[in-house]
């Protein structure tokens, strides 16, 4: 089955070299945090961490201004926790194949995979092409275009950045409401 999706995939950035350089212990204490911070994001923006990836991850979102508001809201949090590895995002959205029911296959995937791993230095890239619209308090500042491996041509990509709005939604009595009751 083919599903319209955003792709997000994240990064910490500087992650072997700090192993290599204070151990495996440190770099446990700041995966632990890096992974909390992200879980509570993701549920405060209502998007699916997919799968763990080393010290990284795959995340999936239904509407593209979640993924957004989570690749920031993010970053913003993990600056102090994870300090100094930084993190680094690539987000792209398209029909994926729904794989065996826990897995997607697509452009749109790789893409976003391709895009993290480009965006040294630059916390959050998207296509261009992909933008449906940005979420209140976001801006997409041109980087220019870029050549991903796998891809024919090059792709034109923006850097995302700001603050975008809190979520005005009240989880803490989800599970009280009706029809859980």
């Amino acid at each position: 089955m083919r599903v319209p999706r955003t792709f997000v995939f994240v990064d910490l950035s500087g992650f072997t070299n700090y192993t290599a350089a204070f151990g495996d212990d440190a770099a446990g204490r700041i995966l632990g945090a890096f992974r909390t911070i992200v879980r509570a994001v993701a549920s405060e923006r209502g998007v699916r961490i997919a799968k763990w990836l080393g010290d990284g991850c795959m995340v999936v979102a239904v509407d593209q201004a979640d993924a957004i508001a989570f690749v920031l809201d993010l970053d913003r949090r993990s600056n102090e926790v994870c300090a100094p590895l930084t993190v680094r995002s690539g987000l792209a959205t398209g029909h994926a194949l729904l794989f065996e029911g826990d897995d997607y296959i697509g452009s749109a995937v790789n893409m976003a995979s391709r895009l993290c791993d480009h965006a040294k230095g630059i916390n959050a890239l998207m296509p261009t092409m992909h933008i449906e619209r940005l979420p209140e308090g976001v801006n997409a500042t041109s980087v220019g275009e870029v050549e991903l491996r796998g891809f024919p041509g090059p792709i034109d990509v923006v850097a995302l950045t700001g603050v975008p709005l809190p979520i005005d939604a009240d989880t803490e009595d989800l599970w009280t409401r009706t029809p859980f009751i």
